[in-house]
C-alpha cells in the first residue's frame, strides 16, 4: 500500500471515528440536558408551590386585617347611629315640651287680649268721664275767676315764660362766669408769657421836626429874596417851613413823616453847604429823595430780619420802612408793628398755632398806614389790598383785614392772634398818648351811648374811660333785664366806638324803701 492509500484509509477511519465520537457525545449531552431540564422543572414546581403558599398566607393575613378593620368601622358606625338616635330622641322631647309651652302661652295670650280689650273699654269710659269732669271744672273756674280758658292759659304761659327766662338768664350768667374764669386764667397765662418775651421800647413823635441853626442870619438866606428860596424848598419837599422868632431853630411841619425827614436832611445839608438857591435846593432834595428810597428799603429789610420773616416783596419792605416815619396816637408805627409781630409769634407758640404765618401777617397788618394819606380807604383795606396784590393767600388777607373788629370776621386762629397782639401793643400802659380833646370826646360818646337805652337814668365814664357805670330806673328794669342791658350796651360799644383795650360795663339797680314811724 502506498502512502496515498494509507492517508485515505486514515482519513476515512478518522471521519468514522469522529462521527461516532460526536454521536456518542450527543447522546451523552442530551441525557445530561434532560436531567438538567427535569431538575429545573422540579425546582420550578417547588418554587411555584412555595410562592403559592406564601401568597395564600399573605391573602389570608390581608383578609384578616380587612375583616378586623371592617368590624371596627361597623362598630363605630353603629355607635354613631346610636348617638344620633339618642340626640334625635332628645330633640323630639324638647320640641314636645316647647310645643306645650307655646300652647300654654297662646292660651295665656288669648286671656290677656280679652283682659286688655276689657281694660281699653274701661279706660275709654274713664277718659270720657275725665273729659266731662275737666269741662265741668273749666266752667266752674271760669265762673269763679271771671276769665275765659284762653285768658287763663295766656296768663299761665306768660308766668311760665317769665320763670323760664329768669332760669335761663341765671344759667347763662353762671356759664358765662365759669367760661370767663377759665378763659381769663388761660388768657392771662398766654399773654403774660408773650408780654414777658417782648421788651419793646416806646417812641412818641409829633408831626413837626426842628432843625437847629448856628445863628439867625441863616433864616434870611433860607427865606431868600422875596421868599423864593423858601417857596422852592416847600414846593420840592411838600412840607411847611416855619421860620419865626424861635431862636436858633427852624421848624418843619408835615403830616407825612417821610417828607418831613427828607426836608430835615435836605435843610441840614443846605445849611452845611452854604449854597442856598432854587437850583441847589432842587438838586439836594432830589439827592436826599434817592437816598431815602434806599434807606426805606434797608429799614424794611432790617425790620423783617428782626421779626424773623422772609420772602417779602421789595415793595412791601419799602412800605415797612415808611412806617418808621409814621405815628399813631404818638406811637411809632414801625415799633408797634415789630411789637405786634413778636407778641403774635409768642402767643402762636403758646397756643400751638402757625408761628411763621402769624409773624408774617402781623408784620403786614398795618402797612396801609404808610400810604393811607395817599389812597382812599381804611388802612385795613389798603393793607389787605397790597397783600392780595403781591400774591398772599386768602387766609393771610383775612387775618390782616380782621385785626380790628367790625371790618371782617376772623376765619382762623391766627387771625384772632393778630387782633389780640395788636390790641395788647396799642393798649399797654404808656404805649400811646391821647390829646385831651379826643379823650374828653371819647368819654362823652361813651356816656351818650349808654344813656340811649331804655330805662337808663344816668351814665358815668370812670377809670379813664375803661369803665362805664350805669344807673337804671328800678321800676323799668328788673334784675334779669339789668343783666341783659349790660350785655346789649357792651355789644353796642364794641360796634360803634373806637377805644384802646377794653371797657367794663356795670349796670346798677337800686330800690329804696322808706316809711315814717309815728
Amino acid at each position: 500500500m502506498n502512502v496515498y492509500s494509507m492517508m485515505l484509509i486514515g482519513l476515512v477511519v478518522g471521519i468514522v471515528v469522529g462521527y461516532l465520537a460526536r454521536f456518542i457525545y450527543g447522546k451523552m449531552h442530551m441525557k445530561s440536558t434532560e436531567v438538567k431540564a427535569q431538575q429545573l422543572l422540579k425546582d420550578a414546581v417547588a418554587a411555584v408551590d412555595s410562592k403559592k403558599k406564601e401568597g395564600m398566607l399573605e391573602v389570608r393575613e390581608t383578609m384578616e386585617r380587612e375583616r378586623k378593620q371592617f368590624e371596627n368601622e361597623t362598630r363605630e358606625r353603629r355607635q354613631e347611629l346610636q348617638a344620633t338616635e339618642r340626640r334625635l330622641n332628645q330633640r323630639d322631647e324638647t320640641l314636645d315640651r316647647k310645643l306645650e309651652i307655646l300652647d300654654k302661652k297662646e292660651r295665656d295670650l288669648t286671656i290677656f287680649e280679652r283682659t286688655l280689650v276689657a281694660l281699653e273699654k274701661s279706660l275709654e269710659e274713664e277718659k270720657k268721664q275725665l273729659v266731662l269732669a275737666r269741662e265741668e271744672q273749666r266752667k266752674v273756674l271760669e265762673r269763679i275767676s271771671g276769665m275765659s280758658a284762653e285768658e287763663a292759659k295766656k296768663i299761665l304761659m306768660q308766668s311760665y315764660e317769665d320763670e323760664q327766662k329768669k332760669d335761663a338768664i341765671i344759667l347763662v350768667k353762671k356759664i358765662e362766669q365759669e367760661a370767663k374764669e377759665t378763659a381769663d386764667k388761660r388768657a392771662k397765662e398766654v399773654l403774660s408769657i408773650a408780654i414777658q418775651r417782648v421788651a419793646a421800647e416806646h417812641t412818641a413823635e409829633i408831626t413837626v421836626s426842628s432843625v437847629p441853626i448856628t445863628n439867625d442870619e441863616i433864616k434870611g438866606r433860607i427865606i431868600g429874596r422875596e421868599g423864593r428860596n423858601i417857596r422852592a424848598f416847600e414846593q420840592a419837599t411838600g412840607v411847611d417851613l416855619i421860620i419865626d422868632d424861635t431862636p436858633e431853630a427852624i421848624t418843619i411841619s408835615a403830616f407825612d413823616g417821610v417828607r418831613r425827614e427828607i426836608a430835615k436832611i435836605s435843610l441840614q445839608r443846605l445849611i452845611a453847604d452854604g449854597r442856598i438857591h432854587p437850583a441847589r435846593i432842587e438838586e439836594v432834595v432830589n439827592k436826599v429823595k434817592s437816598d431815602m428810597e434806599t434807606n426805606l428799603r434797608e429799614v424794611g429789610e432790617q425790620a423783617a430780619l428782626e421779626a424773623g420773616v422772609t420772602g417779602l416783596n421789595p415793595e412791601i419792605l419799602k412800605l415797612l420802612g415808611k412806617l418808621k416815619y409814621r405815628t399813631s396816637y404818638g406811637q411809632n408805627q414801625l415799633q408797634h408793628t415789630l411789637e405786634v409781630t413778636w407778641l403774635a409769634g409768642a402767643i402762636a407758640g403758646e397756643l400751638g398755632a402757625d408761628i411763621a404765618f402769624s409773624k408774617k401777617a402781623a408784620l403786614m397788618h398795618d402797612i396801609g398806614k404808610a400810604i393811607d394819606h395817599e389812597m382812599e380807604g381804611t388802612h385795613h383795606q389798603i393793607s389787605a389790598d397790597f397783600a392780595k396784590k403781591y400774591g398772599e393767600s386768602p387766609k393771610m388777607i383775612n387775618a390782616i383785614l380782621s385785626h380790628h373788629e367790625g371790618f371782617a370776621v376772623p376765619e382762623s386762629v391766627e387771625a384772632f392772634i393778630i387782633a389780640a397782639a395788636d390790641a395788647i401793643s396799642a393798649a399797654r400802659p404808656g404805649a400811646r398818648k391821647e390829646s385831651m380833646g379826643h379823650y374828653l370826646k371819647r368819654l362823652e360818646n361813651l356816656e351818650k351811648l349808654a344813656k340811649s337805652f331804655r330805662g337808663v337814668e344816668s351814665a358815668y365814664a370812670i377809670q379813664a374811660g375803661r369803665e362805664v357805670r350805669i344807673l337804671v330806673e328800678p321800676e323799668d328794669v328788673n334784675d334779669q333785664e339789668a343783666q341783659i342791658l349790660a350785655r346789649d350796651i357792651a355789644r353796642k360799644v364794641e360796634q360803634e366806638l373806637e377805644y384802646p383795650g377794653q371797657i367794663k360795663v356795670t349796670v346798677i339797680r337800686e330800690v329804696r324803701a322808706q316809711d315814717v314811724a309815728k
